[in-house]
């Protein structure tokens, strides 16, 4: 049965800066800070076009926001830093990514960086964090835990009471289901509809009805729950895939690679219809998993590259052990003709030969581990 989708984009992405703020900009944070303090509220300061809001948050350092379209600002204090954090985190809204998807969020990005006056090249530049969500109306749905079907030792976790979690449950009924870890790859599905209600976040309730309005359907009565029930399917990437894995650590990576790094998730997770088989890998997809395949296979198709980095690297290093196995013949065969080896005897020659270098090798004066731990760092293929 197919459902209508009635949202596909961007739910977070987070980057991380590390560099630090500017005295001038620390002086401004650390006296809005202080302000928001006293009067128990958001101290709104300008920089340009930009307007940021500082809470009182943040024991060594400052938090603000550029609003639910901008990003929430996390600032290290140069004067109090702690140890190996970096000195900016920029985690982007939802509705910022839902309206202006990633280069809305790279342009919003550059204008404060720049208003604020602070300093950075793209190497300091670190993605930790990368959602990517489908919404769809489909009353007639409700998550079931033995339908996932992820990678050995993925905790699951499933949502069917209030006091479970604020967000996705109401009642008895299964509202939800979260599989992964966030620091490496997530599934989360989940009753998008009861969380807007609790949260009051209507605007996605603006997006649905614009992209029924696009299709010639009727707004949604958000108070009938049969006729409005919204289901979220959202694959959350963390930095071990995005930036250990994959190595992605700049805006140019994210638009080039993070296409890829999604479609790798989807072969590694993912929610099918159940049957008597006990092998699991063998059931059929559930159909909207299908249809959340393909808007983000679809959604994504620009975003990728088609190899990833261990592909290239290991490309890299078979063509230069190819060539050195070459040098390394064609050496032998010249020390044969200087010994005046006939051609016979060369196999044999070989044979004694690597024994005197075998011998050679111990008698060094330099361990074999140091010289293999500099030969290494000298042909680090990447």
């Amino acid at each position: 049965m197919d459902a209508t989708i009635l949202h596909s984009g961007f739910d977070g992405l987070k980057f991380t800066v590390q560099t630090d703020i500017p005295p001038a900009l620390r002086e401004k944070l650390a006296a809005a800070k202080d302000h928001a303090k006293q009067t128990h509220s958001e101290c709104l300061i300008s920089f340009g076009p930009v307007t940021l809001s500082v809470s009182n948050k943040g024991a060594r350092g400052f938090t603000a926001h550029t609003g639910d379209h901008g990003a929430v600002w996390l600032f290290q204090d140069p004067q109090d830093r702690i140890p190996h954090n970096p000195g900016i985190t920029v985690d982007f809204r939802a509705f910022g990514l839902a309206t202006g998807g990633l280069e809305g969020a790279e342009r919003h990005f550059r204008e404060c960086i720049n208003a604020m006056e602070i300093k950075y090249v793209e190497t300091q530049l670190r993605v930790s964090r990368a959602d990517y969500a489908v919404d769809f109306l489909a009353p007639w749905f409700e998550p079931n835990r033995e339908a996932l079907v992820v990678p050995p030792g993925t905790k699951i976790t499933e949502f069917t009471g209030i006091d479970e979690t604020a967000t996705m449950a109401s009642g008895s009924r299964v509202t939800g289901l979260r599989a992964g870890a966030i620091a490496n790859r997530q599934i989360a599905i989940y009753d998008k509809r009861a969380e807007i209600i609790q949260t009051g976040k209507m605007g996605w309730l603006t997006i649905w009805n614009a992209a029924l309005a696009a299709q010639g359907e009727h707004p949604l009565d958000i108070k009938d729950r049969n006729a409005s029930q919204v289901w979220r399917f959202e694959l959350r990437l963390g930095s071990k895939q995005l930036r250990h894995r994959f190595e992605m650590r700049n805006w140019q990576d994210i638009q080039d690679m993070v296409g890829d790094v999604f479609t790798d998730a989807l072969t590694r997770i993912h929610y099918c219809e159940p049957t008597i088989d006990r092998n699991r890998s063998r059931w059929p997809l559930d159909e909207l998993w299908r249809q959340f395949e393909h808007v983000i296979h679809n959604d994504l198709r620009a975003n990728c590259c088609g190899v990833l980095p261990d592909d290239v690297r290991n490309a890299n290093r078979i063509e230069k052990m190819r060539e050195i196995d070459a040098q390394l013949l064609g050496l032998f065969v010249t020390r044969a003709a200087i010994s005046d080896v006939p051609s016979d005897d060369f196999h044999e020659f070989m044979d004694c030969h690597i024994s005197a270098l075998q011998r050679s090798c111990d008698a060094h004066p330099v361990p074999v581990n140091e010289r293999l731990s500099k030969a290494a760092a000298r042909y680090r293929l990447v």
